[in-house]
């Protein structure tokens, strides 16, 4: 087996703006979206109860002419330590399947966000006894907003050709903010009657809170 290459690349696919990972399938349209249902296999060595794949981090799978698999892949923060377990885990796991070339490439932009775990992802952590991130990250609003303004003159009608101001930018727009303190709902009982103890849990990207209906502890998955 040929062993898989791994670097930092400035290659951009597409992602949806749902967040999912897209297929870009070449002449093997198929297999690639076999490749993306195995690695749907592969879990997150922190929270083995969620794969790679509805945790976001995968981002692209691309099938080459040539039989090589190229798979992007995003850390959910600069430094992770277990981009490298998932690493090896992603080449062990399609070298298992017969893939001889694979490709691993770590894109840090887009930065990874918790917008991009899946529904199922997000009920596999409340079964787990995490509570799954209760907002949204991204603010889109002034997008909208600078589109609609792009398209109407100073006196209301069309107008093309209209100036965004710099502080109304598109890359001013989107942005993200610090939101208000979430309503967290106990996985345990379901009650929203909790509150947070500490700002980390059992890693930095958890807190912990505690339920004060059943009084149980739990993990919260916060939103970043």
């Amino acid at each position: 087996m040929k062993a898989a290459t791994h670097a930092i690349t400035a290659v951009t696919p597409a992602i949806s703006s749902a967040g999912a990972a897209t297929v870009a399938p070449a002449k093997a349209g198929a297999h690639a979206e076999q490749i993306l249902a195995w690695l749907g296999e592969v879990p997150d060595p922190e929270i083995p109860v969620i794969s790679i794949v509805d945790l976001g981090i995968v981002r692209s799978v691309r099938v080459g002419d040539d039989g090589a698999c190229d798979i992007t892949i995003t850390p959910t923060y600069s430094g992770c330590p277990a981009m490298q377990v998932i690493a090896d885990a992603i080449t062990d796991a399609l070298h298992a399947r017969g893939m001889r070339q694979v490709r691993l490439h770590t894109q840090i932009s887009p930065a990874w966000t918790t917008d991009w775990m899946s529904d199922a992802g997000k009920a596999a952590l409340k079964g787990y006894g995490i509570a799954p991130p209760a907002q949204k990250v991204i603010d889109i609003s002034g997008l909208r907003a600078t589109s609609a303004a792009a398209r109407r003159g100073a006196d209301g009608a069309p107008s093309p050709s209209v100036a965004v101001p710099p502080h109304r930018s598109a890359a001013a727009a989107v942005a993200r903010h610090a939101a208000p303190a979430p309503t967290v709902a106990c996985p345990h009982c379901g009650s929203t009657h909790t509150e947070i103890t500490s700002q980390f849990g059992s890693t930095p990207c958890k807190a912990l809170y505690k339920c004060l209906d059943c009084r149980e502890p739990f993990d919260y998955f916060k939103c970043h």
